[in-house]
């Protein structure tokens, strides 16, 4: 199993950050501290809480980043990927084979 699987999963993955940091260690080829740091700054809070729940969860709902349990109102799958795309500054495959159908 690859690493940077291991370490999203040991960060809790959608229930504080450790999806958003996987993404950045796939997609910029980072290393973990870096997709760490990275993905703090774009959030605005300090790394070590990128793997605190209670945290986390405030600020996916303020984003609109997709969170485990379902809220009326809240980006749910494409709709959150779309968020990230854009609060991370990635591309996401997902997100652009989607704007081609819709295209």
């Amino acid at each position: 199993m690859p690493i940077s699987h291991i370490m999203a999963s040991g960060m809790t993955g959608i229930r504080a950050a450790g999806d958003l940091v996987a993404r950045m260690e796939f997609s910029k080829n980072m290393r973990i501290g870096e997709a760490k740091e990275y993905v703090a700054k774009k959030l605005n809070v300090d790394a070590m809480d990128l793997s605190d729940e209670h945290v986390m969860r405030e600020l996916r709902e303020e984003l609109d980043i997709g969170i485990i349990t379902s809220v009326p109102g809240a980006a749910k799958s494409i709709a959150a990927k779309m968020n990230i795309e854009k609060l991370l500054g990635i591309k996401i495959n997902s997100c652009e084979a989607f704007r081609k159908q819709i295209a």
